[in-house]
């Protein structure tokens, strides 16, 4: 069920008017849970059953090490429940990047087995498993505020709640499990910031339908074998196209789930801090998908020792975070090499972080630093559009050995307009406590006019893939 669809908005209004009819905490939490079970299960109803195996193994497991008074134990029954959400991840995400999927035959196979092999990747499993680790790893360290009742049936329930609530179960933002937990109480319509929900869904809506949906229309000619035919002109604003898109694309995915989740009463964290602004990689990685970038500092790179064993052992940990981060993304080498592409940039900018390059701060300096991460980040975004290695690769073969002339004028157009207001979202951002009330409330009404009159054909959200 896409979020910009006519079903999902009567969907989201038939939950919204039960929820607030019911004033009593259980029975709202029950609408959240039924409902969110429902939004699950309304394309593929079959792969219910993998999320509800993960949350019964990620319940069970996180409940022991809560229950448990010895820490051995504690410690056994977390690894067994990480290790059992790593393994149905891996099952489901990665098992083609070992099997030939032509050696399963459906039709001449009808066993369990067979099915479980060919079945499409479940929405949102790589969201929900990483929302299981951090229960399971905050409980374990005492950070998770999972309530004072020992109660399982109500442990298991809040539990469903903080796997499955569908404003965030696609895509994210991740959330951690001691920031969901306290959460969880009676909520009431008043209590909301209306005007606060309204901006954040118009931006959104607006970064969705509008930039990210019109630009696909335009970089839909990365695709292979359609780029082998465009001038190396083509190709690069092509190319810049698409960074435009993936950034309208995922960060209005991530306002609009921020905003419905406040409508609701719940508060996701921020996922995009205005990353094309970024002057260092690093940078770019505190700002860009923050939730992720924060679960692999915390769960990942933080464990594996940080900055703490010497300059070698940051490096090795910044590759393989970078690798795994990469890796997360999709059941492709191109993710991987992605990720490698970003770990090598960031392990090759660390030496030169107290550099006078990278510590002026004047102006024209900041500029050109700004314009080459995002140029690095830009050609890294082409591993995304394209996921077979080879085209990624012939993709950068024609766009310096091509001899087609020019550029497509009406391509590039059309790219600079809807490319346009994302780099203005980013540069009135440094400007916001200049603007006045009437100028931002004419902004904000502008952004709604053009989702009502001008949204693009109506595409699925790039991250809904991973």
């Amino acid at each position: 069920m896409n979020y910009t669809s006519s079903t999902f908005f009567l969907f989201f209004i038939a939950v919204f008017t039960l929820y607030y009819v019911a004033r009593n905490k259980n029975t709202q939490v029950f609408i959240l849970i039924g409902s969110s079970l429902f939004f699950y299960a309304y394309e593929s109803p079959q792969l219910l059953l993998v999320f509800l195996s993960s949350w019964l193994v990620t319940s069970s497991t996180a409940f022991a090490v809560r229950s448990s008074t010895l820490h051995n134990r504690k410690k056994w029954y977390a690894s067994g429940g990480v290790a059992a959400n790593l393994a149905l991840l891996a099952f489901f995400k990665y098992k083609f990047l070992f099997l030939e999927p032509a050696h399963f035959n459906p039709a001449g196979h009808s066993d369990v087995g067979t099915w479980l092999i060919l079945a499409p990747l479940p929405i949102g499993i790589s969201f929900y498993t990483f929302h299981g680790i951090s229960l399971l790893v905050d409980t374990f360290r005492k950070s998770a505020a999972t309530g004072e009742s020992r109660s399982m049936p109500h442990f298991f329930a809040n539990t469903l709640l903080y796997l499955v609530f569908f404003p965030q179960l696609v895509a994210g933002p991740i959330i951690k499990a001691k920031e969901f937990y306290p959460q969880v109480k009676a909520k009431k319509m008043a209590e909301i910031d209306f005007n606060s929900v309204f901006k954040t869904l118009i931006t959104g809506y607006f970064l969705k339908t509008v930039i990210a949906d019109n630009l696909s229309e335009q970089t839909f000619w990365i695709a292979y074998p359609y780029f082998q035919w465009k001038s190396p002109m083509d190709l690069i604003v092509l190319l810049y196209g698409y960074s435009f898109q993936i950034f309208a694309d995922f960060a209005g995915y991530s306002l609009i789930a921020i905003g419905l989740a406040q409508l609701l009463g719940y508060k996701l964290p921020d996922n995009f801090n205005f990353p094309y602004l970024s002057s260092s990689l690093a940078e770019f990685w505190r700002k860009w998908h923050i939730s992720l970038s924060s679960f692999l500092r915390d769960y990942l790179y933080i464990p594996l020792g940080g900055n703490k064993k010497g300059e070698l052992r940051t490096y090795v940990n910044l590759l393989i975070v970078m690798f795994l981060g990469g890796l997360w993304h999709g059941a492709a080498w191109s993710f991987a090499i992605w990720g490698l592409w970003h770990g090598i940039g960031l392990a090759l900018e660390r030496p030169l972080s107290q550099s006078k390059l990278f510590l002026s701060r004047h102006i024209l300096i900041v500029a050109i630093r700004i314009i080459a991460v995002f140029t690095f980040v830009t050609l890294g975004w082409l591993l995304f559009k394209l996921q077979n290695f080879s085209e990624a690769w012939l993709y950068l073969t024609k766009l310096f050995h091509n001899e087609q002339p020019g550029v497509s004028k009406g391509a590039l157009l059309l790219i600079a307009i809807y490319g346009f207001p994302v780099v203005a979202y980013h540069l009135l951002n440094l400007l916001r406590d200049r603007l006045g009330t009437t100028l931002k409330q004419v902004l904000y009404g502008v952004m709604l006019f053009l989702i009502l009159t001008n949204p693009g054909p109506a595409k699925s959200f790039i991250y809904f893939q991973f």
